[in-house]
């Protein structure tokens, strides 16, 4: 299978970079600059995550017009401000709030795996994430991308089969020659019923320390189950 593989496109959100961390850090040394006290901003990080799934569903269901993540981000972060009782914030604050989706941390084999990987592979994120958002996040983090695909450039969510469908056509090769990484079973099996090739790469620390989802690759959707980003490259070959 190595053999056939011309493209690696990536889930970013949990496995390229550390969303839960990132995100509640970013907040915290805001608030702290901003004089907010009394919140705990990685259950404020939480919330917003769980979120996500049900902001992007309006938008999969037919419900509401494709919308990019940053004002589903938004929309989601103003409803979490009102539940966490945070005043006095200006437009601007909820915009440089918002844009921490913008400044995640990769976990720290990420660029060094990614690195490898594009000596004989196209990468591209296939992420949820819209471009700006990916190319920023990219920017800060090293994150060395060939060219940037997903939910934006293919005006659909995944597990949505046109999110999948949409990179291949983009990168004018089959299905079975583009191998979509995740750390999620559930996006593996959404891409492996479009005929893409599958890697399971775990992150047991996503979700924080007692973490009891996607500890190990499913066989049943995974063509290769990889330790790390490095792992993955030997097994490819870079």
């Amino acid at each position: 299978m190595a053999a056939d593989i011309k493209a690696c496109i990536f889930d970013v959100f949990g496995t390229v970079v550390d969303w839960r961390t990132s995100v509640s850090r970013d907040l915290a040394a805001f608030a702290a600059s901003k004089g907010i006290t009394g919140i705990d901003w990685l259950a404020f990080a939480v919330a917003w995550r769980k979120l996500y799934q049900p902001a992007m569903e309006e938008v999969r269901s037919g419900r509401r017009p494709f919308t990019i993540l940053d004002v589903l981000h938004r929309e989601s972060l103003v409803r979490l401000i009102g539940e966490f009782a945070i005043k006095e914030l200006s437009e601007a604050d909820i915009d440089h709030m918002n844009r921490a989706w913008h400044r995640l941390d990769p976990w720290p084999d990420a660029v060094a795996g990614l690195t490898r990987l594009k000596t004989k592979h196209i990468i591209a994120p296939c992420s949820n994430g819209n471009i700006a958002l990916i190319v920023n996040m990219a920017k800060r983090a090293g994150l060395p991308w060939d060219c940037v695909l997903g939910a934006e450039t293919a005006r659909a969510f995944k597990p949505t089969p046109e999110a999948y469908l949409a990179a291949c056509r983009m990168l004018d090769l089959e299905p079975a020659q583009v191998l979509m990484v995740a750390a999620h079973n559930g996006d593996l099996k959404a891409a492996k019923a479009q005929g893409l090739a599958t890697a399971f790469v775990a992150r047991p620390t996503e979700h924080g320390p007692d973490q009891k989802t996607d500890l190990v690759a499913d066989a049943s959707v995974v063509d290769i189950p990889a330790e790390s980003f490095i792992n993955l490259a030997q097994k490819l070959g870079c």
